[in-house]
């Protein structure tokens, strides 16, 4: 192999290594931003228990139903992102050498 073909097998291996590094740094920003919604959501959920219990009536169950199902959709939107993110890691973890017979 010369010389030029080991650089370009370097470069090849440096552009994948830093693609893999740009894919997991948008699944982790994506998954912060998710989190915070949830959070928000988790958040107006229990503000509105508070108020109801506060006023000493119950909470309408279509805005139970409606808070229950944003966390809810963005709890699943996290899983998702943490799965993503585990591929990604996994794909980008160094191989082990190849032993040599």
């Amino acid at each position: 192999m010369s010389i030029w073909e080991k650089v370009q097998a370097e470069l090849d291996k440096a552009g994948t290594a830093a693609k893999g590094a740009l894919d997991e740094g948008k699944i982790r920003i994506e998954l912060f931003r998710v989190r915070q919604q949830a959070d928000k959501a988790a958040q107006a959920l229990g503000y509105a228990v508070h108020r109801a219990k506060r006023d000493n009536t119950e909470l309408a169950a279509e805005t139970q139903e409606h808070l229950h199902g944003t966390l809810a959709k963005y709890e699943a939107e996290a899983k998702q992102l943490e799965e993503d993110l585990a591929k990604v890691l996994h794909r980008n973890a160094p191989k082990a050498p190849e032993p040599s017979a």
